[in-house]
């Protein structure tokens, strides 16, 4: 695993239920995925490859589109290591969860 990204979705919406709905369609495409992951109360972190990461920042604009937001934004951290290996979410937080 050489790379991480946090990502927060911002897509519009009508209202605060729409809004959550949006944002639960993009986090079941990132469980679809396989990666390791963390959903937190504003962003989700995601564990990877560094070209598939980059894949799956690009596809959750498209599946907030596709479940019906007209348009949306979106915040990323990326951390990358093309040698080597970036700290994991369990080494990050984990102490913090028990």
């Amino acid at each position: 695993m050489n790379a991480s990204v946090a990502i927060q979705s911002l897509p519009e919406a009508e209202n605060n239920e729409e809004l959550i709905r949006i944002v639960d369609e993009v986090i079941d495409y990132i469980k679809s995925t396989g990666l390791s992951y963390y959903v937190g109360p504003f962003e989700t972190a995601i564990e990877g490859d560094y070209d598939e990461l980059m894949d799956i920042v690009k596809e959750c604009q498209h599946i907030a589109i596709r479940a019906g937001a007209p348009s949306v934004a979106a915040y990323i951290k990326v951390t990358y290591k093309p040698e080597g290996e970036v700290l994991t979410i369990d080494k990050k937080v984990t102490k913090h969860h028990q």
